[in-house]
């Protein structure tokens, strides 16, 4: 587990200060993605966990039934937010490890920039979502989902969908140094699942009760699920409601909002740490 280190440069200015900055968080990175090579099963697991959950519903619960044409291409882009959600347990095991072990500890003794820890952690988590995605698309294309909005509404869905992770990513990174423990997790496990599930990913609002449909329908997970529908051009089962109208603009600002309280919150917890 051992990373290089960059040496603390003069105050030579600020160009200087941002190299060294982006030198030690691509360290920190370069850090994290090793982790993958030595531990090739628990990155399988994290991709294999939400396939067999899109085959599973796809399959033999029924997830999307009762939308108009295939279900398919109602659960599919559903359970893209969802996978996206549900990543941030493993930044949460990630972070809590590290601290368990010690090793955030040594590396805020060491000459190194203060963001560079959360900066490596953050993009190896959003490049393993990356991979995920891809997986997950592919997944669902030989199950018999497809996008019909061409190419640049596709990509507006990917990028909805990793902002979402981004947010989500800063939950989890703030949560893991409040437990501090591994076995914290899955305390937070129970917390996420409920919330996951109250969404319309698996079934319409219009399926449910009328109080908690309107409730699932102002779920970040909702809007960034329907908002992702409408981009690839599957049906939504939309409600005609106002946040089913503006699902776009919602899966934009529950994540911009998410970000303004959790990204703060970690990195002010993070600059207390062994205080």
């Amino acid at each position: 587990m051992s990373a290089a280190t960059t040496t603390v440069p003069g105050p030579d200015g600020a160009a200087s200060r941002l190299g060294w900055a982006l030198a030690d968080s691509w360290t920190m990175t370069r850090r994290e993605l090793a982790h993958w090579a030595r531990q090739p099963v628990a990155v399988l697991v994290n991709l294999v966990f939400p396939v067999m959950l899109l085959l599973m519903f796809t399959y033999l619960v029924g997830g999307g039934r009762g939308v108009p044409g295939d279900p398919t291409e109602y659960l599919v882009p559903g359970m893209l937010a969802l996978t996206m959600a549900f990543g941030l347990e493993a930044t949460m095991l990630a972070v809590t490890q590290d601290l368990g072990k010690g090793v955030i500890d040594r590396f805020r003794s060491m000459p190194m920039a203060p963001g560079a820890v959360l900066v490596g952690r953050s993009a190896a988590d959003m490049l393993q979502s990356v991979l995920s995605l891809a997986v997950m698309t592919g997944v669902g294309y030989a199950v018999g989902w497809r996008w019909h909005n061409g190419a640049a509404a596709a990509l507006g869905a990917v990028g909805l969908l990793l902002l979402l992770r981004f947010a989500m990513l800063w939950v989890g990174i703030h949560l893991a140094m409040v437990a501090g423990r591994p076995e914290m997790v899955t305390a937070v496990q129970i917390l996420v699942w409920p919330v996951g599930f109250l969404s319309n990913v698996f079934a319409t609002p219009a399926s449910m009760p009328g109080w908690l449909g309107a409730v699932v329908e102002w779920n970040p997970m909702s809007a960034t699920a329907t908002a992702v529908r409408e981009l690839f051009g599957n049906p939504g089962g939309a409600t005609g409601s106002w946040a089913a109208e503006h699902a776009e603009l919602l899966a934009v600002l529950w994540p911009v909002a998410i970000i303004a309280v959790f990204f703060p919150l970690a990195v002010g917890k993070f600059a207390r740490l062994s205080r």
